[in-house]
């Protein structure tokens, strides 16, 4: 493992609470804007597969073609091959591995994928030119990840205000951009693709309805006392216990709005190479 990805931090962490989260993303509802590139026969890497429900969708469209997906968490491969095994889905191939050093040669792949991912990385860039590298001449790199400075929610919470607060905090101090969608193009244009050849976009999740406000509600009461989140603001000095259970319970409050609404805007970017 390469001296840079040492010094990444997870923000999140592996916590239940967080892949009740990765779990629910679907092809559909996660990379929509990358499903007009894919087609049988396409070699796809998707790197920070997590548990590997995206991955899965992609390996049914690209089918006989084999999809890799790679995790920097042992775990979290282990339960990708166990859902694939499950699935049926026999062509996709999960590993662990390292952004920033891809074990694989140059122009390896027709689509080099990762959702959520440069967020969490201190060089971004450096991780947009190994995709670069690894992806064959004409094929895309496709980026998503959200903003956080941009999700918005009703009614208004002082609670979640310190919790948005607190996740740039936290996030500021692992080397980390919490706020990547906005800045995504310019990651990509950083890392050398040609300005003509990129796409960026966005799309949007949104929380309204009684079961997605109590879903989405309790799992983030969860990672606020339970996850790698909370735990970092403890050991940062940035939150203490009490106010964490403040947090989550800020966060039930919400869920319990009958008007509740919250949406997340992620930035999305294709780059031909």
């Amino acid at each position: 493992m390469s001296t840079q990805a040492k010094q990444d931090v997870y923000t999140h962490g592996h916590h239940d609470s967080v892949l009740r989260s990765h779990r629910w993303r679907t092809a559909e509802n996660s990379a929509a804007y990358l499903l007009p590139h894919l087609q049988p026969g396409v070699k796809v890497l998707d790197v920070g597969c997590g548990p590997g429900t995206i991955t899965i969708d992609f390996a049914r469209r690209v089918a006989p073609a084999q999809i890799i997906g790679l995790d920097r968490s042992a775990a979290v491969i282990d339960a990708a091959r166990e859902a694939a095994a499950e699935a049926g889905v026999e062509n996709a191939e999960f590993t662990v591995g390292d952004v920033y050093e891809l074990p694989y040669a140059d122009g390896a792949f027709d689509v080099a994928h990762a959702h959520q991912v440069l967020q969490h990385l201190t060089d971004p860039v450096a991780a947009l030119r190994e995709m670069k590298r690894v992806t064959k001449p004409g094929g895309v790199v496709a980026v998503r990840d959200a903003d956080y400075a941009a999700m918005t929610w009703y009614p208004e919470s002082p609670g979640l205000d310190e919790w948005l607060a607190l996740y740039h905090e936290v996030t500021q101090a692992n080397g980390a951009e919490a706020d990547a969608g906005r800045r995504l193009q310019s990651w990509v244009r950083e890392a050398g693709f040609d300005p003509a050849g990129i796409e960026p976009g966005a799309g949007v999740w949104c929380y309204a309805t009684p079961e997605d406000r109590t879903w989405w509600s309790e799992l983030w009461a969860d990672r606020a006392v339970a996850s790698n989140f909370a735990a970092q603001a403890i050991e940062y000095g940035l939150a203490d216990d009490v106010g964490l259970e403040h947090l989550a319970e800020a966060w039930r409050e919400w869920g319990r709005a009958e008007d509740g609404w919250f949406t997340i805007l992620h930035g999305e970017v294709i780059a031909r190479v």
